[in-house]
């Protein structure tokens, strides 16, 4: 999985899956339609594993960095985050600090479309990138990702953010057809912004 340099079949897949559901999908969503089309490399994805689940997650948002990029080409915008991931339509005179343009500087965006970085990972590597993602942000930047998981901004109200957690984590308790990952940083994120109120 890590010699891959996604091809027109695998990103015009990518993009069918993405335009399945025109609400908008999870990650984990969008990686289970894939497997079930069987496209490659996704198909093959042991999603049980740490570093195989780190690399479908990779290469599935360099696809989808690299389907934004086109796309705006033509009018629409991909949303990419791990809760919402669609099209719509590209908002006129949208800049980066709106989500609707494209930013040279958009460091997310740079990560996932240098695949260099993928080739970097190893078993270790992922194993301590996940257990040290929230104690390298400062009290500022861990809020502020920890909104961004439950797809908040702030100014963000204690009795919101309860509310916004209360409602995506019953959507996504595996109970209720949901995913043990994305419970896990919707979890994770409310225990930060509890840690980190204002």
């Amino acid at each position: 999985m890590s010699d891959f340099t996604p091809e027109h079949a695998v990103l015009s897949a990518v993009l069918a899956a993405v335009r399945q559901a025109p609400g908008g999908q999870t990650e984990h969503a969008l990686l289970g339609e894939l497997k079930s089309r069987d496209v490659a490399p996704f198909a093959q994805a042991r999603l049980d594993e740490p570093l195989e689940l780190f690399r479908a997650h990779f290469l599935l948002f360099h696809c989808l960095y690299r389907l934004q990029e086109q796309l705006a080409q033509q009018g629409e915008w991909l949303r990419i985050h791990c809760l919402d991931i669609g099209v719509g339509p590209l908002a006129t005179g949208g800049d980066a600090a709106d989500g609707r343009g494209l930013a040279a500087g958009d460091a997310l965006r740079s990560y996932y479309l240098d695949l260099a970085n993928l080739e970097a990972m190893d078993a270790a590597t992922v194993e301590a990138m996940l257990s040290g993602f929230w104690r390298r942000l400062n009290g500022s930047e861990r809020r502020q990702e920890a909104l961004r998981v439950l797809g908040m901004e702030e100014p963000a109200e204690p009795a919101a953010i309860r509310h916004r957690y209360r409602q995506l984590a019953q959507r996504h308790h595996p109970d209720k057809g949901g995913d043990t990952e994305t419970l896990q940083q919707l979890n994770e994120a409310m225990m930060v912004l509890e840690r980190e109120a204002p």
